[in-house]
């Protein structure tokens, strides 16, 4: 007979689970921002061969990574953390608006707000509303966003370390980058499994430096990518909105 099985009990919820659960959950192609519907300019770039194997795809991947949208993405989800620890309510705002202002094109900022304004609807329905000691919410209901304040915003609430974040944030793009490589054909599984192993130290390596970077030292250069999402906005025939 097989031993009785005992009953399981439901754990004291620690700081620490809480919050890396909220992370996962917040970054996991489960919650609705859309972001599988984007790929970052890379389908123009397929459909004029700069990317067309795994080689020039894990370069794409790096180059937004290091000196893309995922410098200034990182730059302004740390500033609007910082803000929303401090109770700058200004602050918070103010990195947001330059998360907005700050697009090259007309569709990465479509992009970024779109998903904001998901991730926002979510996290208040799912999480913020359901905590009576939620701190003050600065970008209310009506206010544009963008995507990175809004995670700094929720993920400095949620207790969750900035390190942490910054991390999860990059790993998170560029596995949705390799994702839109697979669905347009450019790789296999396996070979973007090998992407994102690739890119680990670089990751990495871009998370940490967002830490100690002056707030000044604010921007990006990846001309090919702004050519290739403007390219984007004209193409025949498209399988994403980016």
């Amino acid at each position: 007979m097989p031993a009785r099985l005992q009953a399981m009990t439901t754990a004291t919820e620690t700081p620490v689970c809480s919050g890396l659960y909220r992370l996962l959950t917040w970054l996991s192609p489960a919650f609705p921002t859309g972001a599988f519907s984007y790929s970052h300019g890379l389908e123009a770039a397929v459909a004029y061969d700069a990317v067309r194997d795994r080689a020039t795809l894990h370069r794409w991947i790096a180059a937004i990574v290091v000196q893309g949208s995922g410098r200034t993405d990182t730059d302004i989800l740390r500033d609007a953390y910082r803000a929303q620890v401090a109770g700058d309510a200004p602050g918070v705002a103010a990195a947001n608006r330059r998360g907005l202002a700050y697009r090259p094109t007309a569709e990465l900022a479509l992009e970024s707000n779109q998903q904001g304004e998901a991730f926002r609807a979510t996290w208040r329905a799912a999480w913020h509303e359901a905590a009576p000691d939620a701190m003050p919410l600065p970008l209310p209901d009506g206010e544009a966003v963008c995507l990175p304040a809004m995670l700094g915003m929720a993920t400095a609430e949620a207790g969750i370390t900035l390190d942490e974040v910054l991390l999860a944030y990059l790993q998170a793009l560029a596995g949705n980058l390799v994702s839109a490589g697979l669905r347009l054909g450019v790789i296999g599984q396996t070979d973007g499994q090998r992407i994102m192993a690739a890119l680990e130290p670089l990751v990495c390596a871009a998370a940490a430096a967002v830490l100690d970077r002056d707030p000044a030292d604010f921007g990006g250069a990846t001309f090919a990518l702004d050519v290739a999402s403007m390219a984007h906005e004209t193409q025949y025939s498209r399988l994403f909105r980016s």
